[in-house]
């Protein structure tokens, strides 16, 4: 019961909603780059959205499965093919045994998520199945997928095949409606609040933030976003004492040109941070590509958790919509 890696794509992780409670000793939280896609992936095979799911850049892998499965692949669009047959995102879909997934490219985003009905059968490292590449923690051995990987599988679906071509079928009659801010949308103006440092900067730099055109620059990773563009500044030389880091955090060192801590962050830091990214906004920022170009637009705090809100409302209403899922998959099926 499990899925063998033909081939291992780009860079193939395992991340689940993350590893919390151990940031005081220096393990930060990885979890998904784009935390909506995740979500999403996780609801659309009837699992909590919180099970780890398969973070995939770029180039796909090549997978076979030993067992009928239900999957579903979400967020950047990367050419999903079942048997070299074009698969929709975004939608419930069922394997049967022999059955490969590939991918032939991307044509939008740069970070889709592969889900599968009960999870991957993975082995928690600190309360959580995330992987930490630099720290070789979670996943698979702490390590991208590589050629010749067999990974288990918590459930399969009942091989009856009557039971397989009325789920099939039920699933495929599901009316889906995604809200628009659950799908992967592309945000060149991407929201932040003031950072705790926002005063230290020169009036000059603060209108190059909010005005400037920036470009995600190639040294950029799951741990940070390097941004270039005008560069920023303080007013004066200043020693500012290492705090805690936050998902979206844009911190501004001595070349002047920003990085925004994403996922893989490290879990203490002492450069400015000018601003942070709105969460809602950090979805779309994880699927731009070397050389997308983005900019800036200040909210408040308020807004920011206005916005938040209206996700988590939007989640949870999806939620109660897709729950007949795990019902059709989890039936008897004689």
């Amino acid at each position: 019961m499990s899925v063998d890696v033909i081939k291992p794509g780009a860079l193939s992780l395992f991340q689940d909603g993350g590893r919390y409670g151990y940031q005081k000793l220096g393990v930060p939280v990885c979890g998904p780059m784009d935390v909506n896609a995740h979500r999403l992936a996780n609801l659309l095979v009837g699992n909590d959205e919180r099970v780890a799911a398969l973070e995939i850049t770029l180039m796909g892998p090549t997978l076979r499965f030993s067992v009928t499965a239900c999957i579903a692949v979400t967020g950047a669009d990367l050419g999903a093919r079942v048997d070299g047959k074009p698969i929709a995102l975004n939608r419930p879909h069922i394997v049967a045994p022999g059955q490969v997934l590939g991918f032939t490219g991307a044509v939008s985003g740069i970070r889709a998520y592969l889900a599968v009905h009960g999870g991957f059968s993975l082995k928690p490292v600190l309360d959580s199945c995330s992987t930490y590449l630099k720290g070789r923690l979670g996943g698979v051995d702490g390590r991208a997928l590589k050629a010749g990987d067999s990974i288990g599988l918590n459930a399969a679906l009942a091989a009856d095949p009557a039971f397989v071509k009325e789920s099939r079928e039920l699933l495929w009659g599901l009316r889906i409606y995604l809200p628009a801010q659950l799908g992967l949308v592309r945000r060149s103006a991407l929201r932040v609040m003031k950072g705790p440092h926002w005063p230290l900067f020169t009036d000059r730099s603060i209108a190059d933030f909010l005005g400037g055109r920036f470009r995600v620059s190639p040294q950029s990773d799951r741990m940070g976003y390097r941004i270039e563009g005008p560069k920023l500044a303080v007013k004066k030389p200043t020693q500012i004492l290492s705090e805690a880091t936050a998902f979206g955090a844009i911190q501004v060192p001595h070349g002047g040109d920003p990085i925004v801590i994403m996922a893989d962050r490290q879990t203490m830091g002492g450069y400015p941070k000018i601003a942070y990214v709105s969460s809602v906004d950090l979805p779309s920022l994880s699927q731009c590509r070397p050389g997308d170009h983005i900019h800036f637009k200040l909210i408040s705090l308020e807004e920011a958790q206005d916005l938040d809100k209206q996700r988590e409302e939007a989640f949870a209403g999806l939620a109660d919509s897709l729950a007949v899922i795990g019902k059709i998959l989890t039936r008897d099926s004689k």
